[in-house]
């Protein structure tokens, strides 16, 4: 059977390496890392980290990209500039032509309900002239005198 018995050994020289992790290191080394950061713009915008991404892009990319970017934007231009001109002439062509025709119309069919309307009180006086002589049926004669035949 083996025994093992485990010692712990202090080092000189570890205190001594560069690499030694003392307070006095810890803390110098945290202090130089906090000058690093203020060193760095705190405000800078994602805008701003994005434009300085711009030189891993080849130039020859970059101009490819550019130029479907700024087509696809003019298309987009004139299509809408093309579909407010033409919504422009159909409203105003509307408004021009379609209101005093729409007011007309409505002039017209008034006009006519009117019309209409005197006819029918014309057809319903006949109607109640007509019952009222026939349930009185006089007989209307007349004397004829001599002289007139």
């Amino acid at each position: 059977m083996v025994k093992v018995e485990i010692v712990e050994v202090e080092d000189q020289q570890a205190h001594s390496s560069p690499y030694a992790s003392s307070n006095s290191s810890r803390t110098s080394s945290s202090l130089s890392l906090s000058s690093i950061e203020s060193d760095s713009p705190v405000d800078e915008s994602l805008l701003d980290r994005i434009a300085a991404l711009k030189d891993i892009v080849p130039p020859t990319t970059r101009h490819s990209l550019l130029s479907k970017v700024s087509k696809t934007a003019s298309f987009f231009k004139r299509t809408t500039k093309f579909a407010g001109n033409a919504i422009w002439v159909v409203t105003t062509s509307a408004l021009l032509i379609g209101l005093p025709l729409a007011l007309i119309l409505e002039d017209e069919a008034k006009v006519v309900a009117q019309e209409n309307e005197m006819l029918a009180q014309q057809q319903g006086a006949q109607q109640v002239c007509s019952s009222f002589f026939s349930r009185v049926a006089l007989p209307l004669t007349v004397p004829l005198s001599d002289g007139l035949r």
